[in-house]
């Protein structure tokens, strides 16, 4: 089945909802970098919500990077996604692993850690991207998030994601939601919400049940009269290429360059997102010298 998002709407205007399957993205991710189970979780579950919250921006070149920094063994996280469905992830320590929970699940907060900090970075075109930080709860991201809208953006946000791993370590299934109440949601429609999050299963069950995500969103408000407004492809994907490499060597200036030159002759970069290799013979580390002389 394909990987696609859902943003939906109650017809009365009472709340949103963004609901996305996210099986193969996070597989992709866990072939790229290698990683354990748990991080593959880990990673995963931020992967998803990249998708979500980059949903939310309006243009096209518009850009959502999520970092998550805890006192963990994983290091830093971090996601970037776009408006389109794209999205990129990396992680520092793609091997930290931990004993699962009591209840058999993957124990995210514990690679992560409580200690740190969850920052968005919103890159709309202007001068400055739009900045928030807010400090980790529990390192499980969903609750991350979930507080992250609470008090950098005063908007009550009920976040979902789930990592289902293999026995051969693939992704098995995977996904999430977010849920934003509008200011006219009464108190009584807020405990109904609540009270159907609670009774429901985990996320990633469902998706590996074969649960769509429209299906999802209907299972989780069934009390309200949702539409879905949009659908939305995603998928893993890294905009890296050769020329823009070759403009990160070019930002190096002259005397680095010629360095490289001098010393090895050649250059591969490697792309930490998806790696991919760049090979720079003699004769292109030359040309790129004489177009940071030309400037």
């Amino acid at each position: 089945m394909n990987d696609y998002m859902i943003r939906g709407m109650d017809r009365e205007g009472r709340l949103r909802a963004f609901v996305a399957r996210t099986t193969g993205v996070v597989d992709e991710a866990r072939k790229i970098h290698n990683t354990s189970a748990t991080a593959t979780a880990a990673i995963g579950r931020l992967l998803t919500a990249g998708l979500i919250m980059g949903a939310t921006m309006k243009n096209d070149d518009d850009l959502m990077t999520l970092k998550v920094s805890g006192d963990g063994p994983v290091g830093t996280l971090t996601a970037v996604a776009n408006s389109r469905g794209e999205v990129k992830g990396l992680l520092d320590n793609p091997a930290a692993d931990a004993p699962s929970t009591e209840d058999g699940k993957l124990d995210v907060g514990a690679i992560v850690g409580k200690n740190g900090t969850f920052v968005s970075i919103r890159d709309i075109g202007m001068r400055d991207p739009y900045v928030g930080q807010t400090s980790l709860v529990s390192g499980e991201i969903g609750d991350d998030i979930a507080n992250f809208y609470s008090e950098s953006e005063q908007i009550p946000t009920a976040v979902g994601l789930g990592v289902l791993v293999d026995k051969d370590l693939s992704c098995k299934a995977a996904g999430g939601f977010i849920i934003q109440l509008m200011p006219f949601i009464t108190d009584e429609e807020i405990s109904m919400i609540e009270s159907s999050l609670k009774k429901a299963r985990p996320l990633s069950t469902l998706i590996d049940e074969g649960y769509t995500p429209e299906e999802i969103m209907n299972e989780l408000l069934s009390e309200f009269n949702m539409e879905t407004t949009e659908k939305i492809d995603v998928s893993y994907t890294c905009d890296c290429s050769f020329n823009k490499v070759e403009k990160v060597l070019i930002s190096l200036g002259e005397s680095e360059v010629q360095d490289i030159i001098d010393e090895d002759g050649e250059s591969e970069v490697v792309c930490h997102f998806c790696n991919t290799k760049y090979h720079f013979s003699r004769d292109d580390l030359q040309k790129i010298l004489l177009t940071i002389k030309d400037k």
